[in-house]
């Protein structure tokens, strides 16, 4: 299919949203295209097409969205509200059914570059694409939007992005990871990129390591059938952890070009150690939570909420080394689990400490190697720790303490009107306006599976189970094992 180049290409002029009805489209997508209009971000005519199988008419949806946005903590603006709601249209059909498709196209009349969201499982990606190609609304103008998980394991990730692929160009293919949308992971590329204190000291030189968790509080619930396939490193791991890894460790790119950016990160992909059968006994553990008490209140074990024995992991941690120039040396510890004690997305960044001290007897117990920690969840933060002279006079000498320098976005643009976006605003916009600088391309998908799947195998072959953590606490406790055998901790 020919294809106009994106950065060339108008901005969209409609979004198909299939999925309207599930989860992510209440909670996350529909408020972001609200809001969206609400800061005057959305097209003039822009249109929002929703389609689910449910039987709704375009009245009771419309009222389902009111009251998804009434129920928000945010005030809702009549005025937006009632522009908003013009735009909005539904219609209930099988979008994996040619013929379901071709019913969304009297509804998209004078639309010729939507945009299609694909909130639906992986599995259906394939035969909606090819109803689309096949009722004419895939056209050359168009986008879509994929939400992952992308696949299994690299095979099966392979197969979805052929069937898509075959349907859509792939500077069309909008691979969605949310994480990617907060603003401190976008702060991160401005701290790194946009200031002369960090980049020179952005390498083994002077970082001791790296810390990367994912901690989650609830547990897997009815969400078991689909985690008990992936389980935390393919849930986890495989995307978001690895794409925060990759914004950590790449090397400058030449301009904030969507091409720039994402061959920097699978630069760094490719450079991932592959593991090895003792790399997976010394340098990873698996986990899985058994009954434990969760924010005062009992929480029930993972195999109870399944109701039988699995073999799946609900929490993963591992040592990752990245053989460049840059990073030679530094190890990259990354945690990530389901019903451990709270709920925080944090990327450390611990430095060397000084190579000697001069401040004698009196400060040898004060000093402590500078810090940079980054906050994306519950609260958007960034934290650089400093040492500096502790108040007051002794007689033994000069005291130091420790003092955290904060850039919280919250603190620095709190006032009225002021509220915390949500990822997916920031990503629909680009969608719209065809800037991919913060989605996933193919060959990055591929990589990330093919250094994963190694990791599986790795498991595998030296038979690894999942140990049993108690739930409310921080995982097995081969992974403070994991960490401390190198003489460092994790941060906690």
């Amino acid at each position: 299919m020919a294809q106009t180049p994106l950065a060339d290409a108008p901005l969209a002029d409609a979004i198909v949203l299939f999925g309207a009805t599930g989860d992510l489209s209440r909670r996350m997508l529909l408020p972001s295209l609200y809001f969206l209009d609400a800061d005057g971000l959305l097209p003039l005519g822009f249109k929002v097409l929703a389609t689910a199988r449910a039987q709704l008419s375009r009245d009771a949806f419309v009222d389902q969205v009111r009251k998804i946005l009434d129920a928000r903590p945010e005030a809702i603006d009549d005025g937006v509200w009632a522009r908003f709601a013009k735009r909005l249209d539904y219609v209930a059909c099988d979008a994996t059914a040619p013929e379901g498709a071709a019913a969304l196209k009297p509804h998209l009349d004078g639309s010729t570059r939507p945009m299609f969201f694909l909130a639906i499982s992986p599995s259906l990606y394939g035969r909606v694409c090819a109803a689309l190609a096949a009722s004419g609304l895939a056209t050359a103008e168009s986008r879509i939007v994929l939400e992952k998980p992308i696949g299994r394991d690299l095979a099966s990730s392979r197969e979805v992005n052929e069937a898509v692929g075959a349907v859509f160009n792939e500077d069309r293919i909008f691979r969605i990871d949310h994480y990617l949308g907060k603003e401190t992971v976008q702060n991160l590329i401005a701290l790194r990129f946009a200031n002369t204190l960090f980049e020179p000291l952005w390498n083994n030189l002077t970082i001791d390591h790296v810390q990367i968790t994912v901690a989650e509080t609830e547990g897997v619930g009815e969400r078991w059938p689909y985690y008990d396939e992936y389980g935390a490193l393919r849930d986890m791991l495989q995307n978001h952890m690895l794409q925060l890894l990759c914004f950590v460790a790449m090397e400058p790119p030449a301009d904030m070009d969507p091409r720039s950016v994402r061959n920097e990160k699978v630069k760094v992909l490719r450079s991932l150690r592959r593991f090895t059968r003792a790399d997976a006994q010394n340098a990873s553990i698996r986990g899985q939570y058994t009954k434990g008490v969760v924010a005062g209140k009992e929480a029930a074990g993972y195999e109870t909420e399944r109701g039988q024995p699995t073999g799946t992991e609900t929490f993963a941690a591992l040592r990752v080394d990245i053989d460049n120039w840059r990073w030679a040396g530094v190890p990259f510890f990354l945690r990530t689990g389901k019903r451990l004690p709270e709920r925080r997305t944090q990327i450390v960044i611990q430095f060397k400490p000084v190579p000697h001290s001069i401040f004698g007897n009196a400060a040898k117990d004060d000093l402590v190697a500078n810090r940079l920690v980054i906050d994306l969840q519950p609260d958007e933060d960034i934290e650089l720790l400093l040492m500096n002279k502790a108040p007051g006079i002794s007689r033994g000498g000069m005291r130091l303490q420790s003092l955290p320098l904060s850039l919280s976005l919250l603190r620095a643009y709190e006032g009225p009107g002021s509220r915390r976006r949500i990822a997916y605003e920031r990503l629909l916009l680009d969608v719209i306006h065809g800037n991919s600088t913060l989605f996933v391309r193919r060959d990055e998908v591929e990589e990330a599976w093919r250094w994963v799947d190694g990791v599986a195998e790795a498991w595998a072959e030296a038979g690894m189970a999942p140990k049993p953590y108690a739930a409310g606490s921080w995982g097995p406790p081969g992974a403070f094992a994991l960490i401390e055998r190198s003489e460092r901790a994790w941060l906690d």
